[in-house]
């Protein structure tokens, strides 16, 4: 894997991933300046990511953009819009980088091993909360969700050692899912938190963390509707890795 970003390098990936469209056409002296950072940082930051500097980062771009003909059709689109379309596909090719097969394995063997589970979500989360509840029962598992505050913070009191918890929050800092986090801690149980911020409020809480990347662009800036692909895509190989475990 990739050395730790420090948070100025980061600062300038989350930006390389949010205008990879542009990259190919963009000299380091240019990066520089539309990404107001050195060019030390550019190329610190490239090294630290895997390649030899930004020359390299910069001309495998661009022969993989020769090579990848199944979006030659965005060619003509218009460069706003490509750039929403390649924004989901960032947030899932980062995702899958960032997903460990060793933590989807414990999930799975948790949920195997649970009697009842609980799901725990809120806001915009709850609709993947919704897909994760009726297919765990469709796979005959004793599954409940909860997108109540009040209840949340309650019924995680009472869940017992056997049970699980899954969470899922984008930046798990809402405070009911973090008192819902501790109270089950508190209890013994077994929490699968299912987030893009590792180092959250909840995560503490946590015995395992299923970690997806967040973009940092967000069309509606003006309220908390930040895109949740990456934790439906999570979720999605989470139960499907379940499915092959338990029909071998």
């Amino acid at each position: 894997m990739t050395n730790k970003l420090s948070s100025s390098e980061q600062y300038l990936w989350d930006y390389i991933q949010e205008n990879l469209n542009d990259i190919p056409d963009l000299s380091i002296v240019k990066l520089s300046e539309d990404a107001n950072v050195s060019t030390a940082t550019i190329v610190r930051t490239t090294k630290k990511m895997g390649y030899s500097g930004y020359t390299d980062f910069r001309q495998q771009l661009i022969t993989k953009g020769k090579n990848n003909s199944q979006y030659q059709n965005l060619e003509k689109v218009d460069h706003d819009i490509k750039q929403a379309i390649f924004k989901n596909k960032y947030e899932v090719d980062n995702t899958l980088s960032m997903l460990n097969v060793g933590s989807i394995e414990d999930a799975v063997q948790k949920i195997r091993e649970s009697t009842d589970i609980y799901i725990f979500a809120r806001g915009f989360s709850e609709f993947i909360a919704q897909e994760m509840l009726v297919k765990l029962q469709l796979l005959g598992k004793n599954c409940v969700l909860s997108s109540d505050p009040n209840i949340i913070v309650t019924m995680s009191k009472r869940i017992k050692r056997e049970a699980l918890v899954i969470i899922i929050s984008l930046n798990g800092e809402t405070k009911e899912l973090v008192t819902g986090a501790k109270n089950a801690f508190n209890n013994g149980v077994s929490t699968i938190t299912i987030t893009t911020n590792e180092t959250s409020s909840i995560a503490k809480y946590s015995e395992m963390i299923l970690l997806g990347y967040k973009s940092q662009t967000s069309y509606f800036p003006d309220y908390e509707v930040r895109s949740r692909l990456p934790l439906q895509v999570i979720s999605r190989i989470l139960l499907d890795s379940y499915v092959i475990r338990t029909k071998k």
